[in-house]
């Protein structure tokens, strides 16, 4: 993965390293490990479409998004797609692997052009055993993993595809703090029909009718969420109601 000639993170810009210091998992270290934590991280810029690790990969490096956006993906064999997350700025991503010293459970793409720091595992790791308190959060964020996950088995299990969409949009929301206002939401409906397992046709035809009753604004490469209440009840009806 391209990395700036610089090297360490101590030469970059304050506001690249609040990243680091914003995340909520870095946010309660104390100021010489957290200067520790900056002289591991090294900077990245990443084009559109560039691979990060593949399904398989050994795990060498955690992961924080500066800007842009990553894409977390499985394929089967007969190329069939599916995305799992979408890791946006200030979120962090590569920690599983990194953890337990097993290879990667999926792939990760560059999205959009991004930009990032990357801290070696070889580093990282006996960082992580000299903080007791961010090796609990750390704990905490698997934990948020498995929640988001069993989220959206739950979603292709037991809703039809309106209750799908409507529940990954809130999701998407909620992860991007997005609450007040028009939400823009910088996907493309193919992505989201690879999230929540149906036809870029069938995303389409749905999110135009929620278009026609003011609830979302198609944007290129955007969906624009207007209003949250109706998507939320159409959740909560449950299939009967749902269309």
């Amino acid at each position: 993965m391209p990395q700036d000639n610089k090297g360490e993170a101590r030469g970059f810009a304050s506001s690249k390293l609040s990243v680091l210091r914003k995340h909520p998992y870095f946010a309660d270290l104390e100021a010489d490990a957290f200067e520790q934590l900056c002289r591991y991280a090294k900077h990245a810029t990443l084009k559109r479409g560039t691979p990060i690790f593949a399904k398989g990969d050994p795990p060498t490096s955690l992961f924080a998004v500066i800007s842009g956006t990553v894409k977390i993906s499985i394929s089967s064999p007969d190329g069939r797609n599916a995305i799992l997350n979408l890791i946006g700025p200030g979120e962090i991503f590569g920690e599983m692997a990194l953890l337990d010293n097993q290879v990667r459970s999926a792939d990760a793409t560059a999205n959009t052009n991004c930009e990032m720091f990357t801290i070696d595992r070889r580093e990282f790791v006996p960082f992580v055993r000299s903080q007791p308190t961010l090796a609990m959060k750390f704990i905490e964020l698997l934990c948020a993993r498995l929640r988001w996950t069993s989220d959206q088995v739950e979603q292709v299990i037991l809703q039809d595809l309106p209750g799908r969409l409507a529940s990954a949009l809130l999701r998407l929301t909620e992860r991007r703090k997005l609450t007040e206002g028009e939400r823009t939401l910088a996907i493309t409906q193919q992505e989201i029909s690879e999230m929540v397992g149906m036809t870029r046709e069938s995303i389409n035809k749905q999110l135009r009718a929620w278009a026609s009753r003011g609830w979302v604004r198609l944007e290129h490469g955007a969906i624009v969420v207007l209003k949250a209440e109706p998507l939320q009840a159409l959740i909560e009806a449950g299939p009967d109601d749902s269309n």
